[in-house]
């Protein structure tokens, strides 16, 4: 797979719209439309996205991410997608619908087939839609795909969903509508080293600043360390109140069946389920206890 950081001439291309934070089971559902129908007409297929989430540009702010862009890239290769073209959004926020599909996606690509979401929007105060691109698709010669809306449990699968998910710690729906679990991944850090001393010793990340937060508590997570080998973990998430006053949120892991130092190694944290939220203990062995039970909990 190419990433692309400007527009250029590759014509013929089976083409996939959408920022796709999250690259869900919905923009799976449109990432592989667009892939299927180059693999069936023997072109290749593309991704048109942006550099920044328009909500930069707008809001003057980042939003929190699903997925970090690194692992974007990997979701989007594995989906089978041979072209990521990312655009600056600031140069084509206010080109009209039209301009925006004739000087940009017809003159650049003159694409074979758009494949989008059901409720995709584009151009200048996004005035751009299915029905636009759908009564265009003659006159360019293209093969328009709307992808209907794709649901689990009868609620919409959508990235503001998913958000939302993670933040109120219903991890196990998320990751349903992901298609995976929802994952970081870190370089371990030295820490308190207390948790040697309760017999539980943790991988000590910090959390990545752009991607969303699940609230503070105790989850059940994979680990996958830097030799590919994969663990069950307990992990921790937030200030750690019963030994701290910092206010410094961590992610610490006491991974299991694993002996060694993993100071300086890159680990990958997936989030099964929350096991409950953080508490304040009155001391270390009513800590020690807990997690005694937070573990049994696993099995």
């Amino acid at each position: 797979m190419e990433i692309i950081r400007e527009l250029r001439n590759i014509p013929n291309l089976s083409l996939a719209l959408g920022f796709f934070d999250g690259v869900h089971l919905g923009h799976q559902a449109v990432i592989s439309c667009a892939v299927d129908f180059a693999k069936e007409n023997n072109c290749k297929s593309a991704v048109i996205t942006f550099q920044e989430h328009p909500y930069c540009f707008f809001k003057g702010e980042s939003p929190k991410y699903i997925l970090t862009l690194e692992d974007k890239y990997k979701c989007l290769e594995q989906l089978g997608v041979d072209y990521v073209f990312e655009l600056d959004f600031a140069s084509i926020y206010n080109l009209s619908p039209a301009q925006y599909l004739e000087d940009v996606l017809v003159k650049y690509f003159y694409p074979k087939a758009i494949s989008t979401g059901f409720n995709h929007k584009f151009g200048v105060d996004k005035s751009g839609n299915v029905k636009f691109l759908s009564d265009y698709q003659d006159k360019f010669d293209y093969v328009y795909s709307a992808t209907p809306p794709q649901s689990i449990w009868g609620d919409v699968i959508s990235s503001t969903a998913i958000r939302q998910f993670i933040k109120t710690g219903v991890i196990d729906m998320a990751n349903s509508m992901l298609g995976r679990k929802f994952a970081v991944s870190g370089t371990v850090i030295k820490g308190r080293e207390l948790g040697r001393t309760l017999g539980y010793p943790t991988a000590n990340i910090i959390y990545p600043l752009d991607i969303v937060e699940p609230p503070y508590g105790v989850y059940d997570v994979e680990v996958e360390l830097d030799d590919g080998s994969i663990h069950r973990g307990l992990a921790n998430y937030g200030i750690s109140p019963t030994v701290s006053n910092d206010g410094i949120a961590i992610l610490e892991v006491y991974v299991l069946d694993f002996e060694g130092d993993l100071y300086d190694r890159d680990v990958r944290i997936s989030f099964n389920r929350m096991i409950r939220p953080e508490i304040k203990f009155d001391n270390l062995d009513e800590l020690k206890m807990q997690m005694d039970l937070d573990l049994q909990s696993m099995y």
